[in-house]
């Protein structure tokens, strides 16, 4: 009788234990490639960028455009010869360009100027035409952003965010993806997001396929918080309602519950799960805003354009060290000088940058036209989606979470389909979605399905 009771506990925990691995589901698995990349990345070269750039005393937007040493045309050909210099180490394989527009005189901009986003695009080897974009903006301001002649160092603001975009492409030039990734540093920032919008502006014209665009702004670590216990780990905003959804769109998320659930939310997901994989000890902190209180940046013109997009930023922000006059005070100094920023945190974040791109560029396209098909009334639910173009495609998995769960806790293969019914689960109990996963292992970004028939 014993031995039958120890037979039975041991069957009846090998059936717990799988059910439980059947349950949780597959999950991403470490790259070694990705983590290559990851250890060539330099606090070193990040430290090199960001004092150069800080060099040039101003990059404000009004700034001399014509002044090899000084102002914002200085720091852009510097970038510029930057991404050709990485470009060379690859064997041309990036492809530079300034794209310059004329920005009437108005609010910020007291007389016409022209403004410059560099921009170095790796060609993707599979599907080139969907892209991912990562951004830091160049321009910088002490307390008058309209003030071309003041010191404006940037250090943090953003010459941080810039010196990982310019890391970024040095360290993943060395690599080749199946999708194309734009590195971009845009001006304009401080005086409305004018670099980025005019961005957006020709993408749309051109119809570009961008799959998702990652912002850094502010991603210095500033060393004045760092005894703080969230110190290290990067904010990611990630909004929950698209800010480009229409009438109709809303009336459609109200009846399903869907406002945790639009592409960007999803990219943020996928952020954070990328992170605890490759930075388990400097992790993400997901944000439920579209950024920061009442503020801004750059990712703002893609989400209003139907984009998902996010922003990286420290979890504390110093203002005394931000958009001020570099000064000393009643024995206190202003100023966004690199004495304050930590070059490590700005590895870290860069390397969580690099982990994510990188997946999402290897990685199989989202499926498409993903579905919970309500033709029949049932306990069960029904999705369907449209089969990827990508011959090495490996099958699909359907994810899901109790709806008070803010991440996706479980997830199934159901091979190479296109439906699938999830037996005695409840549309009503449940968030579902779907993504793709390649015979790599490599996976998508979640879908969250609509209502089809």
């Amino acid at each position: 009788m014993r031995k039958t009771a120890v037979l039975c506990s041991i069957v009846f925990f090998a059936i717990s234990i799988t059910s439980f691995a059947q349950k949780k589901g597959s999950t991403q698995k470490r790259n070694s490639s990705i983590q290559k990349m990851l250890d060539d990345v330099s606090a070193t070269k990040l430290k090199e960028y960001n004092l150069k750039l800080v060099s040039f005393g101003t990059r404000n937007t009004n700034s001399a455009q014509d002044n090899p040493k000084r102002g914002i045309g200085a720091a852009r050909d510097w970038i510029y010869d930057e991404f050709k210099r990485i470009s060379a180490d690859c064997g041309g394989c990036l492809e530079v360009e300034k794209q310059t527009f004329l920005q009437p005189k108005g609010r910020r901009i007291p007389a016409d100027v022209n403004i410059t986003n560099v921009i170095a695009t790796l060609r993707g080897t599979k599907n080139p035409d969907r892209i991912y974009v990562v951004s830091g903006h160049y321009d910088s301001m002490c307390g008058n952003s309209s003030d071309g002649e003041c010191d404006a160092p940037g250090a943090n603001d953003d010459g941080s965010g810039t010196v990982a975009v310019i890391e970024m492409a040095r360290v993943m030039s060395k690599k080749r993806y199946d999708a194309t990734i734009m590195f971009m540093t845009v001006a304009g920032e401080e005086q409305g997001l004018l670099g980025a919008r005019h961005f957006v502006k020709q993408a749309v014209e051109k119809k570009l396929d961008i799959e998702a665009m990652f912002t850094n702004d502010i991603i210095g670590g500033v060393k004045t918080f760092k005894d703080r216990p969230d110190r290290n780990e990067v904010r990611v905003f990630s909004e929950g309602v698209p800010s480009n959804e229409t009438e109709r769109q809303a009336r459609l998320r109200r009846s399903v519950g869907g406002e945790n659930d639009s592409p960007t939310r999803q990219l943020g997901r996928y952020i954070y799960e990328i992170a605890r994989v490759y930075s388990p000890e400097f992790p993400v902190r997901l944000i439920y805003r579209r950024d920061r209180y009442l503020r801004g940046g750059d990712h703002i013109p893609f989400l209003e354009n139907g984009f998902a997009a996010v922003r990286f930023t420290e979890p504390h922000e110093d203002y005394e060290h931000q958009h001020q006059n570099v000064r000393t005070e009643n024995g206190k100094f202003y100023g966004d000088t690199p004495d304050y920023i930590d070059f490590d945190y700005i590895a870290n974040v860069t390397k969580i940058n690099i982990a994510s791109l990188a997946s999402l560029a290897l990685a199989p396209a989202k499926p498409k036209s993903v579905g919970i098909d309500i033709t029949r009334l049932t306990n069960d639910t029904d999705l369907k989606w449209a089969a990827n173009s990508e011959d090495d495609i490996a099958g699909y998995e359907i994810v899901w979470r109790r709806t008070t769960e803010p991440f996706w806790t479980n997830s199934k293969s159901v091979g190479n389909v296109t439906k699938f019914t999830m037996e005695k689960m409840s549309k009503d109990n449940y968030f579902f979605g779907v993504r793709a996963v390649d015979k790599d292992g490599n996976r998508s970004p979640v879908v969250f399905p609509r209502p089809t028939r």
